[in-house]
């Protein structure tokens, strides 16, 4: 008894169109139980589209048949059709779990170095006389490459090409912070470090977030906010680095150093990220029909704006330091590792609280109202203690918005084999906002004299209207109804 006979007892309705979908494409072909029969020629182009026949006896007759899922793997196995869909979500587990600390380690080392961007900053700035606004560029166009690309970057893993973005990617960051420790002139660093560390940066985010996305469901925004809270380590780490290194080996050996670690991380995450879901080739490249939907247009632009105003802060809080308080070079580093650590608990203390509880759009939206707020009340920082604190406040509140906005951005697709898909022009639309932010917030400080009160509105104003937009579209989704859960 042959596997074509199997499955013609369990599929008697079989017509001709069937059976083409089983690899027989001959017209005259038609299944029979008659072993007798001779089958029908064979010709060598049929070869690979031919179901193997398996040699059986008698006795076989009598044991239990195959189910439909064994059938469909053995087709799956011999047509080279898509892989089965391997079922819901484990949301647990040694693999789900450690995919999301290896997301952490791809966050290190892209968003973990654009938080170390203020030492940056402050170095070109101080120590090569460059313009603030300049230099910000140079960051932005980091951050811009670091989320805007995924629009590009989402569609290819869903299509399958997971490693052949993840693994480029982590070598071309890479060799973009090994190029920045040669450049001597603007126009070097904003093409190193600004657009190949930034190319790198994209090629990697997008994937490795939706591959984190796609092993949890109720656990997810805990899953999301280990991985965002490589930021706060990566924050901590680099920043580190440059204040040991830079006085005893200068610029360029520091910043190397930064790219062997970022290889070394890089290796191990390369190595131990798999991805679960059956690819989709079919589909376009973008979903642009996604943004006719109420909830996920407003949602955009709503972090849109929260973007544009929040990551100005990360940018030149140590120079708003030596610049505004006059405190030392040392003291400003401290206060940036203060404004990065801190977020290590904003991710994952709200994250922990959204799935258990609330759902993470309820609890993204206080958030970012309170993070507008310290914005407001920055100018009334006047020393060294009260700015640690403002650190210690904002840096809390932002974090929270940067763990659960990917987690938030995800409940808004239904269909998972599109979630790299709609996430990366979720991220693009993010990367527009840290791309024109910090820049508008530098030239506000050139304008008024150095003064950093008319950015500091810039930001917290751009804060708030995205915290109302972010309420507009909770609401399109649940109605005025603040316990349902979102």
């Amino acid at each position: 008894m042959s596997v074509t006979a199997d499955i013609e007892k369990a599929f008697p309705a079989r017509n001709v169109d069937d059976q083409e979908t089983l690899g027989h494409h001959d017209p005259n072909y038609t299944f029979s139980n008659k072993s007798s029969q001779p089958p029908p020629p064979r010709h060598e182009e049929d070869e690979e589209e031919e179901i193997t026949r398996i040699p059986t006896h008698s006795s076989q007759a009598s044991r239990p048949k195959k189910s439909v899922l064994g059938l469909a793997k053995t087709i799956t196995a011999r047509s080279c059709a898509s892989v089965i869909d391997p079922g819901p979500p484990p949301d647990g587990g040694a693999k789900a779990w450690t995919q999301a600390f290896m997301g952490h380690f791809v966050v290190f080392n892209t968003w973990g170095m654009i938080a170390t961007f203020g030492v940056f900053q402050q170095h070109y700035t101080l120590d090569l006389g460059l313009e603030p606004s300049a230099v910000s560029w140079v960051g932005s166009m980091q951050m811009l490459g670091h989320f805007s690309l995924g629009i590009l970057t989402g569609r290819l893993f869903d299509a399958g090409y997971f490693y052949w973005t993840m693994i480029p990617g982590m070598l071309i960051s890479a060799v973009g912070m090994f190029m920045t420790s040669l450049c001597t002139q603007y126009w070097h660093f904003f093409l190193a470090q600004g657009v190949m560390n930034g190319l790198g940066n994209g090629m990697q985010f997008a994937p490795a977030l939706s591959l984190v996305t796609t092993y949890f469901s109720t656990n997810r925004s805990v899953a999301l906010a280990i991985m965002a809270s490589g930021s706060a380590t990566g924050g901590l780490v680099y920043p580190t680095i440059a204040r040991q290194l830079l006085p005893r080996i200068g610029f360029p050996w520091t910043v190397r150093a930064m790219g062997f670690i970022m290889l070394a991380v890089g290796a191990l995450y390369c190595s131990l990220l798999k991805p679960r879901l059956p690819p989709r080739k079919s589909g376009p490249m973008f979903e642009f029909s996604a943004f006719r939907e109420l909830p996920y247009a407003l949602f955009c632009i709503a972090i849109f704006l929260i973007c544009l105003g929040q990551y100005f802060a990360f940018y030149y809080i140590s120079s708003f330091a030596v610049d505004i308080l006059h405190l030392p070079y040392g003291t400003s580093i401290n206060v940036l590792l203060v404004l990065n650590g801190i977020g290590v608990l904003g991710r994952l203390v709200p994250s922990y609280f959204a799935d258990k509880f609330t759902g993470p759009y309820n609890i993204l939206i206080p958030f970012c109202f309170i993070s507008a707020i310290a914005l407001f009340f920055w100018p009334f920082v006047k020393g060294e203690a009260g700015l640690f604190g403002w650190c210690i406040t904002f840096g809390f509140f932002v974090a929270g918005f940067q763990g659960i906005f990917p987690s938030a951005l995800t409940t808004l697709t239904k269909d998972m084999s599109k979630v790299g898909t709609r996430n990366g022009q979720g991220f693009a639309v993010v990367g527009l906002g840290t791309f024109i932010g910090p820049p508008i917030a530098g030239a506000l400080i050139q304008n008024y004299g150095g003064g950093y009160l008319v950015a500091q509105m810039f930001a917290g104003t751009a804060v708030f209207l995205g915290s109302v937009i972010l309420v507009i579209g909770r609401c399109s989704i649940t109605g005025w109804k603040f316990k349902v859960r979102a």
